[in-house]
């Protein structure tokens, strides 16, 4: 069956780092493209980060644009999200999914951006 698991949340200061990794198993994960999402406390999930089945392509939220990255390793089965100068609104619970429209997401990973 279809898993994904992130890891590499955590307790951060604004202006600090993080990588996040979501490794995939039950399917053919070079066949698909995968995407961040994250979700706030009392706010809509929204789309992070997204990249193409090969990682020729990318797609970001403009509130990251410039400091995330979105990444892939189709020999490892893994998609990442390197997050650079974080601020205290990047604070959610992260999530990967398969493509953009499917069903199968994460557990999610929380992240918190506090001094």
């Amino acid at each position: 069956q279809v898993q994904l698991v992130e890891s590499g949340g955590g307790l951060v200061q604004p202006g600090g780092s993080l990588r996040l990794s979501c490794a995939a198993s039950g399917f053919t994960f070079s066949n698909y493209g995968m995407s961040w999402y994250r979700q706030a406390p009392g706010k809509e999930r929204e789309l992070v980060a997204f990249i193409s089945k090969t990682g020729d392509s990318t797609d970001y939220a403009d509130s990251v644009k410039g400091r995330f990255t979105i990444s892939r390793d189709n020999a490892k089965n893994t998609v990442y999200l390197q997050m650079n100068s974080l601020k205290p609104e990047d604070t959610a619970v992260y999530y990967c999914r398969r493509s953009r429209i499917s069903n199968y997401w994460g557990q999610g990973t929380q992240v918190i951006v506090s001094s």
